[in-house]
């Protein structure tokens, strides 16, 4: 994320209205992102449920990050769209204060969630051992995940606080010379910052960008490689002893291999989409050239791509998604 000032104002929300043939590329996204994410939220939470033995870690959080992923593409990308086909969907200053709080909640929910995958997979490989699972079909859920799914989503609400009280509707004439340019607090619909004072807008982004943005992708990264790393350990270990002995995570090598590609295209996907949005916006803001239309179409498409592939390659290495789709 960050701030431009400039005395010359720009237009509040920075939006371009989308040819006919990009509109419906665009609707083909955000539909993707909608079944996509349901059908994982769906068909992995019933196999957790009807599981006999409890529900898996990874299954929860597969859950959680879609269901993140499928919030977003509700109360985010339909509404581009319906404003798009020249409907108007905000008209008052509560209502953007509540989409803008609502928006920036579930985007960092969605990505911690990303790196909580990255992390639990990691930590599981450190542990050497098989992931844990509930013995009995009464017993409740992990409390080590429940607990980082309410940090999770507590952490990213108190953090969206401020577009709860610092939003406002700009109208079709206003302008603005604040403007705040990251995945999770871009400003749409009219829905513009409003902070008392340039400072205090500049402390917000800069503590956004480097909390919200920049560490929870350096450390998905971190962990992701660090996961590889481990196993190509492994790999090397197993070849060298019989396969009755060794680490139950030894047995597994091939599987938890195949998991932990499937988290490093997801982080790719991720952190592709996201540097093109940021890259886009941000040569929009610095340099008015002629190529800025284009980029700010980019940027649209890809805050969507993420949420409209990531169900995609979590099919690669889930055999029941895989079943379904």
């Amino acid at each position: 994320m960050e701030v431009n000032i400039t005395v010359s104002t720009v237009k509040k929300g920075a939006l371009v209205q989308l040819p006919p043939v990009l509109l419906a590329f665009y609707m083909i996204l955000v539909l993707l992102g909608i079944l996509g994410n349901a059908v994982v939220v769906c068909a992995v939470g019933e196999d957790m449920f009807h599981e006999t033995r409890g529900a898996r870690n990874s299954d929860m959080i597969l859950v959680n990050m879609a269901f993140s992923s499928l919030m977003v593409s509700v109360m985010r990308n339909t509404l581009l769209i319906i404003s798009d086909l020249g409907l108007k969907v905000t008209s008052s200053k509560n209502w953007c204060q509540f989409l803008m709080g609502i928006w920036m909640w579930l985007r960092s929910v969605n990505v911690w969630s990303t790196f909580f995958l990255s992390a639990f997979h990691y930590l599981t490989l450190r542990r050497l051992a098989p992931p844990i699972v509930n013995l009995t079909g009464t017993q409740g859920p992990p409390k080590t995940v429940v607990m980082g799914f309410g940090l999770i989503w507590s952490t990213s609400l108190l953090y969206s606080v401020p577009a709860f009280l610092f939003s406002t509707y700009g109208g079709e004439n206003a302008t603005e010379t604040l403007m705040l340019v990251g995945t999770t607090t871009r400003p749409l619909l009219g829905c513009l910052w409003d902070f008392p004072s340039t400072s205090s807008g500049l402390v917000f982004a800069t503590t956004s960008m480097v909390i919200h943005e920049i560490v929870p992708i350096v450390l998905m990264s971190g962990t992701n490689l660090s996961s590889l790393f481990i196993l190509y350990t492994h790999g090397n270990k197993r070849h060298l002893t019989n396969k009755g002995q060794g680490t139950p995570a030894m047995h597994r090598v091939p599987a938890e291999r195949r998991a932990a590609k499937v988290i490093l295209a997801l982080i790719i996907l991720f952190i592709t989409s996201w540097g093109a949005n940021v890259v886009s916006v941000n040569y929009f803001n610095y340099n008015r050239g002629t190529s800025s239309t284009s980029l700010l179409v980019i940027a649209r498409f890809s805050n969507s791509f993420f949420y409209a592939f990531s169900p995609m390659i979590l099919a690669v290495g889930h055999r029941k998604l895989r079943t379904v789709i």
